[in-house]
């Protein structure tokens, strides 16, 4: 067997946590048997599951086929069929007789509270949809949105989705020069914003981003201005004849309007990924596949039950949000929290304090947010009531063990299971992920594969291997369906390994004794260490073992003998000393876990890491630091001054 292109893993993690009988007794999905069942059914009969799945959304026309792969990688779902998401996540549950369930509890960053019925939320999205078309909005055209977490960004979506405008949602922290970028490529002729939004007790004043980023967008025709400010007056300035307040134009128009019938494929949204290295990419989603993809992934993977308060910490901004806050969330008929600001306004106990207000049962949340949960201490915590809890879940990037167990136990009091969730923009969904009644978590393991969803590892040959690189091996219904305007790029980033044959996520990845998929990282984050490769998750994973020690992340730099060394950067927990004595427990905790030939170079002590403001590490701007580099563009990041404090820090050898 080849061996190129496989990894050497160092994880001996070896703990597993059966799903409570109690959970499994009524689940969705409540046992290995029933998993393994229905597995396999989507795998060898894709075409018979998909189309029973779609059974219970409703469809203006049904499909002529399910899957049309004659034009492969250009796959189509549903083909022939009519629906329109807006309508499967309101006006369905409405008619049915359940309009008066709330969709949304509400919680601003100062503590003003709204909460909205499905019944309300589509009289909402109705108005605002036929304030898109007042505007001149019409099915096809592109309108960028850029809101807080506001009730008025889950509606602006799905009005955009009730008309059939294509919706490319813009994080509401991006810089002007990004809302540029993303409005040029896609032609955008209509921007949705606020006057501001509040984050850390400050006001952010989002017209003004969007006013120094459109100003030289001759495609923008209007920006609509949604008035967040309330009491508290943010400055807003008009342009005339482009801006419109909302509020000015929504009394004018009716609270009805009709569901536009959409193609399969018509495009149902843009949403772009961070741009930090070259020009930003357009991930396109069409309608139904991604229609019916997240409506299942929702209902399995949180086991969605009707009486469950859900909770998902992600902005909208990120699929995440559109995924499992708006779409699939809605379509399942669920009430959920929606809370605008940061977890530690006005102190560290803010999220505990949500979840023992609203009694929220199913919390969803990200392993960067986790580490700083436990970087804050135990006590913000213990004070509260999280009892409600009966299920948790992480997204983003893998989870490190120790971090996951410490979920397990000081949220979870080791009674809600975790489901580690792995998947991406460009897949509209879960891809790998427990089921909660089912399947037997290990911490850090996103187990195995959705329904539907043949993943494998494999090396360069596209042979099977223990380590090497995850390949999605056949096509699923919320796949993205391209680049925005760059089909040959698309092509070449993910099906050009393995001649073209299999989904290239581009993660490496191994498989243990129990046939569970470990995510190692990117495979651009694979370092060579005298001979071993090694992905990066792992080696942080060993640093975080230390009690002290908050996060952490690892690069690789060039290195005369061992051909890469490690530059690793660590952050305690509050209240940690940041020694040297520190310094020497952590390097003999790699010779033990890894072996001596991967002691770090250099360990540098900091008080964060530099983040995306979806709370992704920034491993690029490491390695520029680590390599002595110019720093790369830094507007994504949360906080900049962190990337320069420690390149400042490097520099003086610290």
């Amino acid at each position: 067997m080849s061996t190129t292109n496989t990894y050497e893993s160092i994880s001996n993690e070896n703990r597993k946590f059966p799903p409570a009988a109690s959970f499994a007794a009524n689940a969705h999905i409540g046992s290995m048997e029933s998993y393994r069942k229905e597995y396999n059914k989507s795998i060898e009969d894709p075409h018979a599951y998909w189309a029973e799945v779609a059974e219970d959304l409703h469809w203006f026309k049904p499909w002529d086929s399910v899957l049309d792969d004659s034009s492969q990688p250009f796959y189509k779902w549903f083909d022939g069929s009519r629906t329109n998401l807006s309508y499967n996540c309101l006006d369905r549950h409405v008619a049915e007789g359940r309009g008066d369930k709330t969709a949304i509890l509400w919680e601003g960053e100062p503590g003003d509270k709204r909460v909205l019925t499905y019944a309300d939320l589509l009289s909402e999205v109705s108005r605002f949809a036929n304030v898109l078309k007042r505007l001149g909005a019409h099915k096809g055209d592109r309108v960028a949105i850029y809101l807080p977490m506001i009730p008025e960004l889950a509606v602006a979506l799905l009005a955009c989705a009730r008309i059939g405008a294509v919706h490319s949602v813009i994080f509401a922290g991006f810089s002007s020069d990004s809302i540029r970028d993303r409005v040029l490529d896609s032609q955008t002729s209509l921007v949705i914003t606020a006057d501001g939004g509040y984050r850390r007790g400050k006001i952010l004043e989002l017209k003004k981003i969007v006013d120094a980023g459109v100003q030289d967008c001759a495609c923008v025709h209007h920006v609509l201005v949604v008035e967040r400010g309330g009491d508290e007056a943010i400055d807003c300035p008009m342009q005339n004849e482009r801006d419109v307040f909302y509020n000015n134009v929504s009394a004018k128009v009716d609270a009805v309007c009709p569901a536009e019938e959409m193609e399969a494929e018509d495009l149902l949204f843009l949403l772009y990924t961070s741009g930090t290295t070259g020009k930003p990419k357009g991930i396109m989603h069409t309608t139904a596949g991604y229609q019916v993809f997240s409506y299942l992934t929702a209902k399995y993977t949180f086991d969605l039950q009707s009486d469950d308060v859900y909770w998902c910490t992600a902005d909208v901004g990120w699929i995440t949000g559109h995924t499992y806050i708006v779409y699939g969330i809605l379509q399942n008929c669920t009430t959920q929290v929606m809370y605008e600001g940061a977890p530690n306004s006005p102190d560290e106990g803010r999220f505990w304090e949500i979840i023992e207000n609203y009694k929220v049962s199913i919390f969803y949340t990200a392993p960067t947010a986790i580490r700083a949960f436990m970087k804050w201490g135990d006590d913000w915590v213990t004070k509260k009531d999280l009892s409600s809890l009966r299920l948790l879940g992480t997204v983003g990037e893998p989870i490190n063990p120790e971090a996951w167990m410490w979920y397990h136990t000081v949220i979870g009091a080791e009674r809600c299971p975790i489901v580690d969730t792995w998947w991406q923009t460009e897949t509209g969904g879960h891809m790998l992920t427990p089921l909660p009644g089912a399947t037997p978590t290990k911490p850090g393991c996103a187990t195995l594969p959705f329904f539907g969803i043949d993943a494998d590892v494999l090396n360069d040959d596209g042979e099977s291997v223990e380590a090497g690189i995850l390949a999605i091996k056949k096509p699923w219904p919320g796949m993205m369906r391209g680049i925005y305007g760059d089909t040959q790029r698309y092509e070449s980033a993910y099906w050009s390994k393995w001649g073209g044959q299999y989904y290239f996520p581009g993660d490496g990845a191994r498989v243990d004794e129990d046939g569970y998929i470990w995510i190692l990282g990117r495979v651009d984050d694979v370092v060579n260490v005298s001979g071993h490769r090694i992905g990066t998750a792992e080696l942080e994973s060993v640093f975080v073992e230390h009690a002290a020690v908050a996060e952490s992340a690892v690069v690789g730099v060039p290195h005369e003998i061992k051909g890469q060394g490690l530059i690793a950067f660590v952050t305690v927990i509050e209240g940690q000393a940041c020694s040297d004595n520190l310094r020497n427990q952590l390097v003999a905790m790699v010779d033990k876990s890894i072996g001596k030939f991967a002691r770090p170079e250099r360990i540098l002590f900091s008080s964060d890491l530099p983040k995306t403001r979806s709370g992704k590490i920034m491993r690029r701007l490491l390695r520029d630091i680590a390599e002595g580099r110019e720093l790369g563009n830094t507007s994504t990041l949360a906080d900049p001054s962190i990337v320069e404090n420690l390149q400042l820090q490097f520099q003086q050898g610290n």
